[in-house]
């Protein structure tokens, strides 16, 4: 189980990659920095708490975890 600090740092690094996707997609839709550059805050801000919380959710499961389901065993 990851801990919540990976989980965190996971997030984290995540949104970094998304947030400048999204800028750039966001400046070619709207030819606007400005625009792009909100688009791009709030869909990172909102994506954030959404992988955090699916991450946490995600570590409760046991589904799959078990070593005896591991591919080559």
């Amino acid at each position: 189980m990851d801990s919540t600090i990976r989980l965190f740092a996971k997030a984290v690094s995540w949104q970094i990659a998304g947030f400048f996707s999204m800028l750039l997609i966001g400046f070619i839709f709207t030819g606007s920095v400005t625009a792009s550059g909100g688009i791009a805050f709030f869909g990172s801000v909102t994506g954030f708490a959404a992988y955090f919380v699916h991450e946490i959710a995600w570590s409760h499961v046991s589904w799959g975890k078990g070593t005896d389901h591991a591919v080559g065993k």
